[in-house]
């Protein structure tokens, strides 16, 4: 993240991303995989580290780490092989960005899910960000989706209604509006 600031002097805080360019891998259409969707390819890869299928998937187009699907009209007019570039994009538009979110392992039930723990006084002693009382006499037994203690993060997490406010078309920059979820370098998905 960083901060730009307006013709007005104030500041805006945004997420910088390096979009693109993407490159059309496959086209997939009703006939053949029962969807029509559009294959594209991201990010630079060693070739030697490809597997012999992605070699053979990708021939001629190049080494890419990253393979991703959009769902896309009949009517659409790309060919494999296309360049996309971030000047679909203009200053001012709305868009949906979704990624995983940063993983934080094994979490108590105080930071997975905000409780406030047990009080610090009154005879506690090791139990102050405890769960707490986990069912009760009847139905014996812990009721299902019951807020505990669990792996946290992780998730695919999409952020809607951020702004574009400036694009760099020759570096293949885009500033996004606010904070984005995921770690640095993490693939984000933005969607028009």
């Amino acid at each position: 993240m960083s901060q730009i600031f307006d013709e007005a002097g104030n500041v805006i805080p945004v997420t910088i991303l390096r979009a693109g360019p993407l490159v059309v891998s496959q086209i997939k259409n009703k006939e053949k995989d029962k969807y029509e969707a559009l294959q594209v390819a991201f990010g630079e890869k060693n070739k030697k580290n490809l597997t012999k299928a992605q070699r053979g998937h990708l021939k001629e187009l190049g080494s890419f780490r990253w393979l991703r699907e959009f769902r896309i009209s009949p009517k659409s007019d790309f060919k494999r092989g296309d360049k996309i570039d971030i000047t679909v994009f203009k200053e001012g538009d709305l868009v949906k960005a979704r990624a995983e979110s940063k993983g934080r392992g094994f979490q108590g039930a105080v930071k997975r899910h905000g409780f406030a723990g047990g009080p610090r006084t009154h005879g506690q002693k090791h139990s102050e960000r405890e769960v707490g009382s986990i069912g009760a006499t009847w139905p014996q037994r812990v009721i299902k989706g019951k807020r505990m203690p669990g792996r946290m993060g992780g998730n695919m997490v999409t952020v809607k209604n951020l702004r574009i406010i400036k694009i760099e078309p020759e570096k293949n920059i885009l500033y996004v509006k606010g904070a984005l979820p995921g770690a640095r370098g993490a693939l984000v998905e933005i969607i028009g």
